[in-house]
């Protein structure tokens, strides 16, 4: 996982690559996001190198976050090639997180 600043030109670029990607909007001081950390390297661990999973911290990116219209954090966002799949708020575990990508690369295995 990924854990930095991120310059917009280069979270365009990882969003629009091949692989799918799940992006976690955080900040430091929220403390359901701090649950989704454990919760997002189990997910890593069951899909493995399938997609990418990255975090943004809202505070340090408040642009992408605003781009994306996040509202509420945790925001979990999963991309494929620059398409938005799938978006919610909130925690979720990683058995439901894994069905959920599963089931809309399937439903857009088109891209």
């Amino acid at each position: 996982m990924t854990n930095t600043s991120v310059k917009q030109q280069s979270f365009s670029e990882i969003i629009k690559g091949e692989k799918p990607v799940l992006v976690d909007f955080y900040a430091d001081w929220c403390g359901p996001c701090k649950m989704m950390a454990p919760i997002l390297q189990d997910l890593k661990r069951r899909m493995g190198d399938s997609i990418h999973i990255i975090k943004i911290d809202t505070e340090r990116n408040p642009d992408v976050a605003i781009r994306y219209q996040v509202r509420g954090i945790p925001t979990l966002i999963l991309f494929k090639k620059g398409h938005i799949l799938w978006q919610q708020a909130g925690v979720m575990q990683a058995a439901h997180l894994e069905q959920i990508i599963n089931q809309k690369l399937n439903e857009h295995a088109e891209l």
